[in-house]
């Protein structure tokens, strides 16, 4: 649906040359919700823009539905536009017009007469829940009532293409999972791809099916959702990732030599991660009953993405040498990552790990 080609777009800041977008290159399945995540700054914003032609990039395609808008202008350009709809972290609703009015601006110097309107207009209102407030005001609707009017507002035209920037920043995080579950609802049943900027990962976790992560406008990391949160391999990713789990307290924890961690003869403190989908295995029971090795949870942070278990536990584990040895090569053939960070006998942080990662 979309597809990014080697696009580069510049700003000029104090005489310097910038490059909000640096020779990026993305591939946007038709139907998918695809993330692009990032620190301020990361360009991802000046990303979206690119998309549907509100910025000019200096050099590369973008070929959206097949057609490279970038060499698009006039007539040709509004149309393509009308097929990709926007919604913004501020909603940009018109205040002095009242929920219907805002729905139907769209529509409104398209020559369709007023009961097509009136019909598309509640169609749209009874999609995203919120029919009842068809004459209230902006003034007069929560925060994320005023996100599901701009959604209704940015659907009227039926587009193909869906641009979230930032949708969610605004609102609490109840009312985010709302909007989210909204989003994806009108990707299943209307079939609409959407691409959503976001800078909180949480927020990918639960409705993105891939993720391209952004740092000074390039792409360091691209992959689907679980296969990034499970081996990320950029730093900036690994820090956006910390952001949604309690598993890194961990190493607060051993810096600050906490009680709670203090080893005797024959423990180990290690960190396990899940690597691959579909582990649904009791694990730390089978450490206990095949390998002798007794395990204390410090911290276990485990989730569903995908229908998926993600996630992983701290446990100080106690037992022989071998026994361990030989628990940690079980578990590395189920694909769980095994981090030692810290040995009975050793001082040092981290000091070996099974899946030769950091």
């Amino acid at each position: 649906m979309i597809v990014l080609d080697k696009v580069r777009k510049k700003f000029t800041a104090q005489g310097k040359e910038i490059y909000a977008v640096d020779n990026v290159s993305l591939h946007i399945k038709k139907g998918e919700i695809y993330g692009i995540i990032g620190f301020s700054g990361a360009g991802k914003s000046t990303l979206v823009r690119c998309i549907n032609r509100l910025e000019k990039p200096e050099h590369g395609s973008i070929f959206v539905d097949g057609e490279d808008i970038v060499k698009m202008h006039g007539k040709s350009l509004r149309n393509k536009r009308r097929k990709i709809g926007m919604i913004f972290q501020h909603f940009n609703l018109f205040s002095s017009r009242n929920v219907y009015q805002n729905v139907s601006y769209p529509l409104k110097y398209q020559g369709i007469n007023k009961t097509d309107i009136e019909r598309k207009v509640m169609e749209l209102l009874e999609i995203v829940d919120i029919a009842e407030k068809r004459n209230a005001y902006p003034s007069q609707l929560s925060g994320g009532q005023k996100q599901r009017v701009a959604i209704a507002r940015a659907l009227a035209n039926d587009p193909k293409i869906l641009l979230c920037d930032e949708a969610t920043s605004a609102l609490d995080p109840q009312t985010t999972l709302s909007i989210l579950k909204l989003l994806r609802k009108i990707n299943m049943t209307l079939g609409i791809t959407i691409v959503l900027i976001t800078h909180e990962m949480s927020v990918i976790k639960e409705v993105c099916d891939r993720v391209a992560v952004m740092e000074n406008g390039k792409v360091v990391e691209e992959g689907d959702v679980f296969g990034i949160f499970s081996t990320p391999e950029h730093p900036v990713t690994k820090r956006f990732i910390e952001t949604t789990t309690n598993l890194s307290k961990i190493n607060t924890m051993v810096d600050e030599d906490s009680p709670l961690l203090h080893l005797h003869p024959g423990q180990k403190l290690v960190r396990l991660k899940y690597l691959t989908p579909g582990i649904s295995e009791a694990l730390i029971s089978e450490l206990a009953e095949t390998y002798h090795v007794k395990a204390n949870i410090i911290f276990a942070n485990v989730e569903i993405i995908g229908e998926h278990p993600l996630g992983g536990l701290a446990a100080i584990l106690t037992g022989r040498s071998e026994d361990i040895e030989e628990a940690f090569n079980y578990l590395e053939k189920r694909q769980i990552g095994v981090e030692v960070i810290k040995d009975a006998g050793i001082i040092d942080t981290v000091v070996s790990e099974c899946n030769g990662k950091a």
